[in-house]
């Protein structure tokens, strides 16, 4: 894979492709980077796929996992409804305590075969976010990896082989992998305010682990970050994402 550095002129991300598989580690993850563009891509008809890999489960301080899990999973798909991507499917990794390993990869690998995506999206798996910020999340820094590798994997016939006798044959069809919040980031999409405006509206969605933030401003986020990559991009508002090319 090739990687587009963040010293390049900002450059808009291709979107000559019809099918995406957004892949992230909690509900709210998509949402912090990635919600506004996907809601541009489901208007343009594309279709984006989202897949958890734990149903975030040990997200809200005071609520005991098996009651947040089912809470966050219902806010989840009432997100994805709001940017238009219809499937949402949820793994069962352990939330904050995920792995890098042969497992992730596996079932990272069979989830590219069965959805055989073009473009794979994510995000930031940097030690720290634009701007510095705080440290990232420990799942956040494991599962970047693993899905660059589990592309590699998914396309190799004789990776995880048992995986054809579910019908899941080898896919070599991505193109590239995106990550939204990157320090890292040289492209860039331009959002129009449709498209903020139904990124806002997913992010709202998550409202049981919004209302557990103290002083986090949801209604001001968004906007004011989609000014700041616009202003670096070169236009009225976007969203930007560090690509490795396939």
């Amino acid at each position: 894979m090739t990687q587009t550095t963040e010293n390049s002129a900002p450059r808009p991300l291709p979107e000559d492709w019809e099918r995406a598989l957004a892949v992230v580690a909690h509900p709210d993850d998509l949402e912090f980077g990635c919600s506004s563009a996907i809601a541009r891509w489901t208007g343009q008809g594309k279709d984006v796929v989202e897949l958890l890999v734990t149903k975030g489960e040990a997200g809200i301080d005071g609520v005991a996992p098996e009651e947040c899990a089912p809470l966050r999973m219902a806010e989840q798909r009432a997100s994805a409804a709001a940017v238009g991507a219809a499937t949402v499917e949820f793994l069962d990794f352990p939330d904050g305590t995920l792995e890098y390993g042969l497992p992730l990869r596996a079932a990272l690998a069979a989830a590219i075969r069965r959805y055989r995506p073009e473009v794979i999206v994510s995000i930031n798996f940097r030690d720290h976010f634009p701007g510095g910020g705080g440290f990232n999340h420990a799942d956040h820094r494991v599962l970047g990896p693993a899905l660059l590798d589990a592309v590699r994997d998914a396309a190799n016939r004789w990776v995880f082989r048992d995986q054809f006798g579910e019908g899941l044959e080898p896919w070599s069809g991505v193109r590239f992998v995106a990550f939204g919040a990157s320090p890292q980031a040289a492209h860039y999409v331009e959002l129009s305010e449709a498209d903020l405006a139904a990124g806002v509206a997913s992010l709202d969605a998550h409202a049981v682990y919004l209302s557990n933030l103290d002083g986090f401003d949801q209604k001001s986020f968004l906007p004011e970050a989609a000014a700041r990559a616009g202003e670096w991009a070169g236009v009225p508002r976007a969203t930007g994402f560090e690509v490795f090319d396939v």
